[in-house]
């Protein structure tokens, strides 16, 4: 009688609990130049999470229209599912593009309407795109993000990032996205001061040219950095989607980057 009840505790703590399962993956030119069958691949590959925040969608025609055939793709597969897609990212001092975000509506409420960073958009180049969702009464705000490439110092804008918790007070801020950046730069101790930890570790995410052997991930870059006082972090993936191709450059059209997921726990 006693594990009946422990067992019944535990289901309903779990039940009242606020969780979610979050993807975040670069779709290098997520536009019209993905085929109908690449779009089927991605939906099946990203199906079973809760919220997918994409980079690096076309600015221009094709973009925005490619992201609603995905979650059209994605509804077909059991679950409701609804989008959004940001404005092309302000800069034009490099490479314009769009973010989304894909939720299954069972499962999380989209709060507000969702908008780009407004008060660091001139230091960041292409500007984090924030959105706020509620689960089971609980709320808390991704803000996705796609910096500059390596050879153009992305620490250079991510140190702005130190000043964005501080600018939201009152939002549980996830960051997440490509960072084109390793978690053990330097850029990112004064996130950890804050309270963020990175959810993944020594996992690169960005594909080779060629397999060299079995090792096809050439760099460290996609991240998830999370505030420990406000999350409990479990369950952390990199999903090697590379591996239902033969060779890599097939998997190429896909993406260059593999997908990272994480669940987590609004404490």
């Amino acid at each position: 009688m006693r594990i009946k009840i422990i067992v019944c505790f535990l289901f309903i703590v779990s039940f009242l609990n606020a969780q979610i399962k979050l993807l975040s993956w670069n779709l290098e030119n997520f536009g019209k130049s993905k085929s109908g069958q690449e779009i089927s691949f991605i939906a099946n590959t990203v199906k079973d999470y809760d919220i997918i925040a994409i980079q690096e969608v076309v600015a221009g025609y094709g973009g925005a229209q490619t992201v609603a055939k995905l979650a059209d793709e994605l509804n077909r597969k059991g679950s409701k599912w609804d989008y959004v897609v940001s404005n092309p990212t302000s800069s034009s001092a490099y490479k314009t593009e769009r973010y989304a975000f894909l939720w299954k509506t069972a499962s999380v409420k989209l709060i507000e309407k969702p908008w780009l960073e407004k008060k660091y958009h001139l230091e960041i180049d292409r500007e984090p795109y924030y959105a706020t969702f509620e689960c089971k009464g609980k709320q808390f705000t991704l803000a996705n993000f796609h910096a500059i490439t390596k050879s153009k110092q992305p620490e250079t804008e991510i140190k702005y990032f130190k000043f964005l918790p501080a600018a939201y007070p009152n939002l549980n801020l996830v960051f997440m996205g490509d960072f084109n950046c390793p978690q053990s730069h330097t850029v990112f101790n004064p996130l950890r001061k804050l309270g963020y930890k990175n959810v993944f570790k020594n996992q690169k995410t960005s594909l080779k040219k060629d397999c060299d052997g079995n090792n096809c991930l050439a760099s460290e870059f996609d991240n998830i950095w999370v505030n420990e006082a406000k999350f409990t972090i479990k369950n952390s993936k990199a999903l090697l989607f590379y591996q239902s191709f033969t060779t890599l450059k097939e998997a190429r059209k896909i993406s260059d980057h593999i997908p990272i997921t994480v669940e987590l726990t609004l404490r």
